[in-house]
């Protein structure tokens, strides 16, 4: 019986090029929508510098400036997260937790406390909460389980030069 996840099965590799197809159309469009992004903050901070009072924002415009800011950000960090998934092949969860803690921050930035609700509030702070724990977590153990597979993968290779005790101990 013909397995779907092999990687010579004819289907597969053809199926396989269109993704990767599609991932690169993912990538140019992310890239149009930077540059726009980054062409919409500069006429925006024009806009705003030359009305009156000329050269001077309030604490709103800031605040909406830096919005769109992060929002340029965000799509960058996307456009990483789509770069990384060419050229690797594999979605990195790092990388999307650290885009969406990105996307968190931009809504914090940007929350109008005089309109949103107390219950907004706190929700808002338990998702950065848990979204930061969870991206200590990917950070702090990816890195230990990265040490551990190369240290066994030695042993694989050089089976006398390996201290198994040595490598129970850690794991």
């Amino acid at each position: 019986m013909d397995d779907m996840f092999t990687p010579n099965e004819p289907i597969v590799q053809k199926l396989r090029i269109i993704i990767r197809f599609s991932v690169r159309c993912l990538a140019v469009l992310m890239t149009l929508v930077i540059v726009w992004g980054v062409v919409d903050v500069a006429w925006e901070i024009y806009q705003k510098l030359r009305t009156p009072p000329v050269m001077l924002m309030s604490i709103n415009d800031i605040l909406a400036t830096f919005g769109a800011f992060m929002a340029v950000l965000i799509a960058i960090e996307i456009f990483i997260n789509i770069t990384i998934y060419l050229r690797d092949d594999i979605i990195h969860v790092k990388i999307v937790m650290a885009t969406a803690l990105m996307a968190i921050a931009r809504k914090v930035i940007i929350l109008d406390f005089d309109i949103i609700t107390p219950d907004y509030i706190f929700a808002t702070a338990a998702l950065v909460f848990s979204m930061s724990i969870g991206y200590w977590l990917v950070v702090r153990y990816a890195d230990t389980r990265t040490v551990l597979f190369n240290q066994v993968e030695k042993c694989f290779d050089n089976p006398d030069e390996c201290d198994i005790e040595d490598l129970d101990k850690k794991l």
